[in-house]
């Protein structure tokens, strides 16, 4: 073998059968963590994403996919206004509580925006966004927001790969 080396591959073609195969393949690529917050007539909600996208600059749009099949569904495909929140590495445990329960929030987390968005102020990065369009996509739907402010800070974002959370390591 001229100096390669040999990796083990699997072909399939996507289906009921393959499923697991099929997002095995999909954890192969890295993505950063979100929670998405909105309010709702019960008070501030949340959920975790890694399905979060820059769509376009001009004008400034996002995207993200929540399932249809989660509970929180229709709180976000509904929301007129929502936050996406960009995680660092310290905020691990927060993401984890938050998958477990969208309301799990201690005093002092959350502040609102003029629209009664909650916002995490300690996120790498928030996207307050104006819902600008809903598409279906299977067995998500593809939430467009239009965004209409930002915060930023420094700091290490956190990642999600193979099923796991993890962080950036610069090469070289």
């Amino acid at each position: 073998m001229d100096g390669a080396m040999s990796m083990s591959q699997d072909t399939f073609e996507p289906g009921p059968e393959t499923q697991r195969a099929f997002r095995d393949a999909l954890g192969r690529f890295a993505t950063g963590v979100t929670i998405v917050t909105t309010q709702t007539a019960d008070g501030p909600i949340a959920i975790t994403a890694n399905s979060f996208a820059s769509l376009s600059l001009d004008p400034p749009l996002v995207l993200w996919s929540p399932a249809k099949a989660s509970s929180r569904f229709s709180y976000f495909a509904e929301a007129d206004h929502f936050a996406i929140h960009v995680l660092g590495t310290d905020q691990a445990q927060l993401c984890g509580e938050v998958a477990r329960d969208g309301r799990r929030f201690r005093p002092g987390d959350l502040t609102e925006n003029d629209k009664g968005v909650p916002l995490i102020g300690s996120a790498l990065a928030h996207f307050e966004c104006a819902r600008e369009a809903v598409h279906d996509g299977g067995d998500h739907v593809i939430v467009v927001g239009r965004v209409e402010r930002v915060r930023m800070r420094d700091g290490d974002p956190l990642l999600f790969l193979q099923g796991r959370y993890g962080a950036f390591r610069a090469l070289g």
